[in-house]
């Protein structure tokens, strides 16, 4: 296997066999990242696609300062927030002092597989989904959020706040199907 600093250097040089190689090597590790943040996995796959375009163009730029594959990631992310940033602005969003929302326990997602919590997720209205990827997985602070999607830090604690909400109602709701299962 070749390593990342030669293929990297051949990808720079616009070597299509070696693009597809660092395609084939890291899109199963990208695609997640990217299909948290994305409403389908259609919408997925086009923001990872058009992540690879943006990191095959910005390759040269590549300093090492990071490993390769963070480097990777945080494109990923832009991305997505870029295809998601439209939608923001399309979706209502609630503002911290419009609204108050509790939410009384952590969520305990331990007994739910990835692609359970992934559907979770991607049934989140743009601006909850985007914030709780953010914060809760990413380790964004919110004030990080609100100069990132260009909105309050207010309006991102109200998103997080809400999309835990969702989260929990999703989790009893599923748990309670496991247990009438169970029992039934």
């Amino acid at each position: 296997m070749i390593q990342d600093q030669d293929l990297i250097a051949r990808c720079a040089k616009d070597d299509l066999k070696a693009q597809r190689e660092l395609y084939d090597r890291y899109a199963a590790k990208l695609m997640p990242m990217a299909l948290r943040y994305a409403k389908s996995r259609e919408d997925g796959e086009d923001i990872l696609q058009e992540a690879f375009i943006k990191i095959f163009k910005n390759l040269k730029s590549f300093r090492g300062d990071a490993q390769f594959l963070t480097w990777m990631k945080r494109i990923v992310i832009n991305t997505a927030i870029n295809h998601n940033r439209k939608k923001l602005y399309q979706e209502p969003m609630m503002d911290i002092e419009q609204t108050t929302l509790y939410v009384d326990q952590d969520l305990i997602l331990s007994n739910f597989h990835f692609t359970e919590l992934l559907a979770m997720i991607q049934k989140m209205p743009t601006g909850c989904r985007t914030v709780f990827n953010l914060f809760a997985i990413e380790g964004y602070g919110h004030k990080e959020i609100a100069e990132e999607l260009e909105i309050s830090e207010g309006t991102s604690k109200s998103q997080y706040a809400r999309a835990r909400a969702l989260m929990k109602a999703m989790i009893e709701e599923a748990n309670q199907v496991i247990n009438s299962n169970v029992s039934g």
